[in-house]
């Protein structure tokens, strides 16, 4: 039975261990959070305990720990874990200063624990499948890839003014995605963004609307396209275009019913919320995580995908307030 700390007893917190609960190889031993309520409540639910940072990570009996805190903290709680020896899973992203990220993937990989990246979307069936056709070579020589991911509707401002802004935060899944579908690392990035959404988002320093063009040594492209407001719901696609045909994923829905009458064809809006669209890439990640762990697998997804996301990130938000091409090293 692996044993796991959970840190952060907030929304993702609270999916993340409904995934250990339902998992027969682990379970949740401990819950910590800054909010002492919270911990309690989730932690009775779960038949845990509450803990200090300390006390968790001194039990011998836990294995692995699950960050799902707020973004300021995880750099910290990795560091942390990985002096305590415990496996780390570690939602994105490792912090939002570059060279902290760094620093803190330095220490995870000189102690040599297992760490899993949160980059949940690598996980989804119908992504993963796409990825992998890719590499089969079903369309060829690949070209150019499309990303489209759209919220339903944006987060609170006090959420926005301690995100890290649109490309570190919402864009850094798709800049992920990106690299993972190219299968080459961009070395130039050029982006534009707007705030056409909701002006407190301008206000409050970051933008609602953003267009990002990736390109690898090669020549490869990928165009990203992100909004904080879709109507219709949450709209997650891909395209991946390649010299022998073109290979696409599309929105889930509810149901494949539709009512086809005089006045046209209707059914199902998207899903409108991404703990429905991903629950099976949540559950499968977890999975992936607990076999690094037990088998001695290396995770799907590691520690220098989150820093390499990162750094495509802040070369985005650079070539935005520069309106410039940006290349990377």
């Amino acid at each position: 039975m692996l044993e796991f700390c959970l840190f952060g007893a907030g929304r993702i917190g609270a999916i993340h261990a409904a995934n250990v609960a339902a998992h027969p190889q682990a379970r949740i031993r401990y819950v910590v959070d800054v909010n002492q309520q919270a911990a309690a409540t989730l932690a009775s639910q779960l038949g845990a305990r509450t803990a200090s940072v300390e006390q968790a990570l001194a039990d011998p009996a836990v294995n692995a720990v699950i960050i799902a805190s707020s973004t300021n903290t995880h750099a910290e709680l990795m560091i942390a874990a990985a002096q305590a020896g415990k496996a780390i899973f570690c939602e994105k992203p490792i912090d939002l200063d570059i060279a902290q990220a760094r620093a803190c993937a330095e220490v995870v990989e000189a102690a040599g624990v297992p760490c899993s990246l949160g980059f949940n979307r690598r996980y989804d069936p119908s992504f993963r499948s796409l990825h992998n056709r890719i590499q089969q070579g079903q369309i060829g020589h690949l070209e150019q890839v499309i990303i489209t991911s759209r919220d339903p509707s944006p987060p609170p401002v006090s959420y926005i003014q301690v995100s890290g802004g649109l490309f570190r935060d919402m864009m850094i899944h798709d800049l992920d995605m990106a690299r993972w579908l190219l299968g080459e690392e961009p070395v130039e990035v050029y982006a534009s963004a707007s705030c056409l959404v909701d002006p407190a988002i301008a206000q409050a320093g970051d933008v609602d609307s953003a267009m990002v063009i990736l390109k690898t040594t090669s020549g490869r492209l990928c165009h990203i396209n992100n909004s904080r407001r879709a109507c219709y719901g949450y709209d997650q696609r891909l395209e991946a275009f390649g010299s022998q045909g073109m290979l696409q994923a599309g929105n889930h829905h509810p149901s494949s019913v539709r009512f086809s009458g005089e006045a046209g064809v209707v059914g199902d809006k998207p899903l409108h919320f991404f703990l429905e669209r991903y629950a099976d890439a949540y559950r499968i990640e977890l999975q992936d995580f607990v076999d690094a762990v037990v088998e001695g697998k290396t995770p799907y997804t590691g520690i220098q995908d989150g820093v390499r996301a990162l750094e495509l990130a802040d070369a985005c938000l650079a070539s935005y307030q520069s309106g410039q091409r940006v290349r990377l090293s």
